[in-house]
Formats: structure tokens, sequence, C-alpha cells
């Protein structure tokens, strides 16, 4: 640690702090426009100049070290002034330059009330222009269907440039030209590919880049702000919903730096148009093949009806990806009275057993843990599509140096250097007996990372892939537990938690969509899975997809954003999602319509509000109540995983489960944005293949 005073207070930082970071410690604000914490320093804007004791000039603090400055004369730590008459001249003057050629834009400019130069145009502002020359003018430039650009109005602070090239790892924006002339560009002026480049919107200090989908649809001080958690990916991402009546305007990045820091992905960010199109909004009852509008008396009947006429061990449940853990928990208790064993939460397959142990199915080493990190292999999986945001941590990682990153499965661009050994469990084969090179580096890691993906374990031999995953993992201690688990489904932890598989003498997921195995199917929001004729299928769900067409009762439910509800994201983390805004027309809340239909069944479920939901949840499985926490898995389920091989190794590569990153689940295929971008990637994938 290193003394410095500043404004006359003495503080102890790092000696490795900027000054910048130091003023921050010691309560002094320092305007920027071009640094930010977790890019390189660029020096570019000249806004964070400070006065040092000593020095000739103002200096710029985002590009000084503690350590680069010298003591006093009399040994007294260095002395940093951030409110003098001279650094408040310097930043006028350098705000002066930044406004030359700024564009009166603000009345029209959808970064207005939100823009840094504009905050500190305020402080730091003059009412007159020095300058008559002509402003310059620079062309837009298309980047794609998210990003809006307005290059008149860019600083040249970089940050954009940066984040592609660091954090998104595809170095698709950098600058052309000299001086006045200088522009960032895509060069070849085409769209951006990354999967996180709408947090270049958040990055941009002013409105050179915007929002494309949500332009000129709302200013920011309209709009109601919800904190709640993501559900397009496993990761559980920290998000601000923000809302203007009963519709979503757009979604926004939280910091949370033990998940998401303070980026998220693009489908993410974009998905809202997709929580108001092609939406169920009231119940529905097929009548001679076609369905038609009833009332929720009238749904509940029908079904009924059919419920009498069915044996239990001929009624079954699937979850979907996007469930919350309240309505799991109603509906598995509902099976229960029913006397159903037919319970899945597993729609693609996968080999995940909760009687394993709760360490057999999660991300152990949690995603922060991943910077720790000193050998990584990557079975069956592909993190920049599975989890955009894990893949930009695995990258970080990658940036630190000293690791080593292996993939064992399909070969893709992870915007990372890695060791493709092979594509299928072969290759696993030998580095679990030794004989493969990358063996010895598992073996000589102190914290080795076995990422093991959902295309790996949704497969016949997937419990003896995730055995020899476990025995690759190494020693297994409290500390340290190497194995992990990348879910793509938001549910799926949650309900192997609450253990939503087959109970004794149950059928998975399989045998029930086998012909003429039910009588009648409950999907709830399962729309990934084909049901094939013959059994009365009752879907509860959002949207009108894959599972509503082949409905016979429709219930409809609601979102993410359109309820309170509880998550567990991959690493086990117990996450709550808070409501924006009310479901549309007669939607109700998921764990409500089962509550509402177990009366009708006459197995009337012992809860009548979220509250007694919640508290027969934390009395039957006490880890959910403690949000943002993780309850640690039993490490001896994996040591027992590890030593024996529950099956034999098939022949088939793996192929990873998502084909298409923007058309996942129900929400993104109802939205415009998503799709616009899903036929994008398939022209530049398209392209690809022939070059």
């Amino acid at each position: 640690m290193a003394k410095i005073i500043i404004d006359g207070l003495e503080i102890e930082v790092p000696a490795e702090a900027t000054l910048l970071q130091a003023c921050e410690a010691g309560g002094a604000e320092v305007p920027r426009f071009c640094f930010h914490e977790r890019l390189s320093i660029a020096g570019n804007c000249r806004m964070c100049l400070v006065e040092v004791k000593g020095a000739p000039k103002p200096v710029a603090s985002c590009a000084m070290a503690v350590k680069d400055l010298r003591p006093g004369p009399n040994g007294e730590p260095p002395a940093v002034i951030t409110r003098s008459k001279t650094v408040k001249k310097a930043r006028e003057g350098v705000m002066e330059f930044l406004l030359i050629n700024h564009p009166l834009d603000c009345p029209i400019c959808d970064q207005g009330g939100e823009c840094d130069l504009q905050d500190q145009a305020m402080a730091y502002g003059v009412d007159k222009n020095r300058f008559s020359e002509n402003k310059r003018a620079v062309e837009d430039k298309y980047i794609g269907p998210l990003v809006k650009t307005s290059m008149n109005r860019c600083i040249h602070c970089t940050r954009c440039v940066r984040f592609a090239t660091e954090v998104a790892g595809v170095s698709e924006l950098g600058a052309i030209g000299r001086g006045e002339d200088m522009e960032i560009t895509t060069y070849l002026e085409s769209a951006m590919s990354s999967e996180l480049q709408g947090n270049v919107i958040d990055l941009c200090p002013v409105g050179a880049l915007t929002s494309k989908p949500y332009a000129f649809q709302a200013r920011p001080w309209e709009l109601a702000k919800t904190e709640s958690i993501d559900v397009m990916d496993a990761l559980g991402s920290a998000i601000r919903v923000d809302s203007r009546g009963r519709e979503v305007m757009r979604v926004l990045p939280r910091l949370n730096e033990e998940i998401n820091e303070e980026w998220i992905s693009d489908k993410t960010r974009f998905i809202w148009d997709g929580l108001k199109s092609q939406r169920l909004d009231r119940p529905y009852v097929r009548e001679r093949g076609k369905l038609r509008p009833a009332t929720w008396t009238e749904a509940f009947e029908v079904i009924a009806k059919r419920m009498k006429k069915a044996q239990p061990e001929r009624v079954g449940a699937i979850v979907g990806d996007l469930a919350a853990v309240e309505e799991i928990f109603a509906l598995k208790n509902l099976m229960g009275r029913i006397g159903s064993p037919n319970i899945d939460c597993r729609q693609d397959g996968a080999r995940l057993d909760p009687s394993r142990g709760r360490a057999s199915y999660l991300f152990n080493p949690t995603i922060a843990g991943v910077e720790q990190a000193d050998a990584i292999l990557i079975i069956g999986s592909n993190p920049r599509l599975e989890a955009p945001v894990l893949n930009a941590r695995l990258r970080k990682r990658w940036r630190m140096g000293n690791v080593r990153i292996a993939v064992v499965g399909e070969h893709a661009d992870l915007t990372y250097t890695y060791d493709y050994l092979g594509a299928g469990p072969d290759t696993l084969s030998e580095i679990a007996e030794g004989s493969h090179s990358f063996s010895e580096v598992l073996r000589g890691a102190a914290r080795p990372l076995v990422i093991v993906g959902q295309g790996a374990l949704a497969r016949e031999d997937g419990q003896a892939i995730l055995s020899l995953a476990a025995r690759l993992a190494g020693n297994v201690t409290a500390e340290w537990n190497g194995l992990s688990i990348l879910h793509t489904a938001a549910s799926r932890v949650g309900a192997l938690d609450l253990g939503f598989v087959p109970a004794k003498g149950g059928k998975d997921v399989a045998a029930m969509l086998a012909p003429g195995a039910l009588d009648v199917l409950f999907l709830l929001g399962a729309d990934e899975i084909d049901v094939p004729a013959g059994p009365f299928v009752i879907y509860q769900g959002t949207h009108g997809d894959r599972g509503a067409h082949r409905a016979d009762v429709i219930l409809p439910g609601a979102t993410y954003t359109e309820k309170s509800g509880l998550y567990v994201n991959t690493e086990g983390r117990v996450q709550q999602a808070n409501r924006a805004i009310f479901p549309p027309g007669e939607a109700r809340e998921d764990w409500a319509i089962l509550r509402a239909l177990s009366a009708v069944l006459g197995h009337t479920l012992p809860y009548d509000s979220l509250v007694q939901v919640r508290q027969a949840l934390v009395d039957a499985y006490p880890h959910f109540a403690g949000v943002d926490e993780i309850a640690a898995g039993d490490t001896a389920g994996v040591s027992k995983l590890a030593q024996g091989r529950a099956g034999k190794l098939g022949k088939a590569t793996f192929a990873n489960v998502i084909r298409d990153f923007y058309l996942t689940n129900p929400i993104a295929r109802a939205s415009k944005i998503m799709a616009d971008c899903s036929a994008l990637a398939a022209s530049r994938a398209g392209q690809q293949a022939a070059e």
C-alpha cells in the first residue's frame, strides 16, 4: 500500500492504482469519458486532469499510477488536488475542445438524460464557442440491426473499440484516419457479429452509439425501473427492466461481480419486443380440431373431465426452460396428490440425477471462480452461444495468462485460443487414462476446471460422460471442486433441487413422449419437445409456440417480467425475479393457475398466496430461503461419481445443443429483433461456408 494526499486528506491505496482510482477512494469525483474500470487505459479524452503538487502542468489521472509519483521534498506523501482553479480551467478547456464538432442534438438524442457529456458540460461547459469554423460531418455507419450510429456525436473515446477487442473478443471496430478525419467504423461497414455487442450502447458516453430498436420509444424519466434477473440462459445475469404502463420498453444490465460483472448478452438486452408478441392472453379449448377462446371455468371443467377418466400412472407433467421455482413446486405437489410418478424437467433428456447429490449438476467452482482456474477443459459445449457472458469471463481468464484451455467437441470460434483435442468420447477416455498429452496438464493443475455442456449430457451415454468428467476434475475438496455443469435452461437447477424427476416407476420425458404412453400430459412452458398424437395435452405458458399448437387446453401464464419468482442459476445461486408489469388480458401467475386448478380437480393445494407458497417451499427445501446465496453441494457425491462409470461410452461425436443463439425459447421466437439477428447470422454463416 502507498500513501497519498487527496485534497488534503491522506489515504492508503495500492501502489498500482491510478490517480483516478485513488481520488475516488479519497471521495473526490473525477470526470472521465475514455476511462473504464474493465477496459485498458487509453488516455484519449483528457477530461480527468488533476493537479499534482510539483508537476509543471495538470496530469491525466487515468494514465498515471500512484507508484509513479515522487514524494515531497521532505519525504511527505505526494499530493493531488482535484478542485483547484487550475484543474477547473484545464477541464473547461478540454470540454471546449470536445464540443467544437459536437452537434446540438440534445433535444432529439436518445442519450438525453443518460449522457455523460451532457452532465459534464453542465459543470465544465462554457456559454460561447470561440471556434468559427464549420463543424465536421461524419457519415453514420451500419453496424447491424441492434446498434444505431450517429457518428457526428463521437468524441473518439474508443471505449467501443476496446470493449469489442478485449471483452467480446471480436475485433470488428477500429479507427481510420487521423486528426479531425478520424472515424470509428467496422472498416468494411458490415454488421457486428458478437453476441455481446449491445454493451457498447452502455459504454458510449455520448449519443454516438444507441439502441436501434429502442430509438425514440421513451425517455428515461418516463420509465419505471425494476431490478430483476435474466432467464435467457442459466447464468441469471443481474438486469434492470424499464417499463412504461403495462409494456416493457428496454432491459439493461446491473452490476453483479459474482455473475455478469456489468455485461449482458444481446438476447437478454433486446428480447423485450417478444414479451408482447404472440402472447396467450386468455384460455383456449380445442373443439373439432380447432382452438376456441374459453373462460377459465370452461377450461378447468374440460381438464377435470379428462383427468377423471385417466389413471394416475397415465398422467404426466413436463417442465419447460423458463419456469420459476414456485410453479414447479406447485406442480410437483399437485402431481403427488394425484398420485402420478411421471414428472420430468429435462426436456432435452440430459442424464442428470439429483439423487447423486447437488454437486453432480452444478457449476461448482462458481462463475467468478473461473478466474482462479489454471487449466480448463470444455466438453460438448460452445459457451459463446450457450452463455456469452460466461464466455467473456473465460476470455478474461485467458487474457490474464498462465492457463491452458482445451475443447472436446465441435470446433468453434470461442474468441480465445484453445487446444482442440477431439470431437467425441474416445478423446475423453484417452485423457482419463493418461495416454493423452492434456492429461499431464490436468494432473499438474492446482485448480482444474472441467466444463460439461448439455451436448455431452443429453445422450444415451450421458451418465458415463459425466462420470469421466468427474474423474478429470481431479481431487475434489471443500476449497475447489472443478466439475462444472453448464446448463442452458434457467429453470433446470431449481427443478433438480426440487427433485422434479420421475419417482420410482415413473416415466422420463422420452418415455412420456412414446406413442400410447400417457392419456394426459401437462406441459408447464415446455416448448422444446414434439408431443405425438394421442395424449390429451394441457399447456400452461405464455406464447403461441410449439406447445400451444399441440395443446387441447391452453392456460395463459406470466413471463419472468410479469411475476415475482425464484430461479436457481447454473452455479446453484438462488435468485429472485421481480414483477415489472402485469400479465396481459386474462393471463395469471403460474402458481395461482395451478392452485385454482387443484381445487377443481379435488386436490386443493395448501396455499392461497405467494407468501404461503414460499413458506411451504422453504419448509420443504430450506436452502431456497438464502436468496443470492449458494448452498454448496456435497463433494462426496462427485467423488463417488468419479469412481464408477454408469454405462458404456458411445461412438457419436458431441454436438452443441444451440444452433441458433437468437431463437432458443418462446419469447425469443416471438421477437422480431431476434428474428432479424437470426437471419443476419444465417446469412453470414452461408457466406463463410461459400468462401
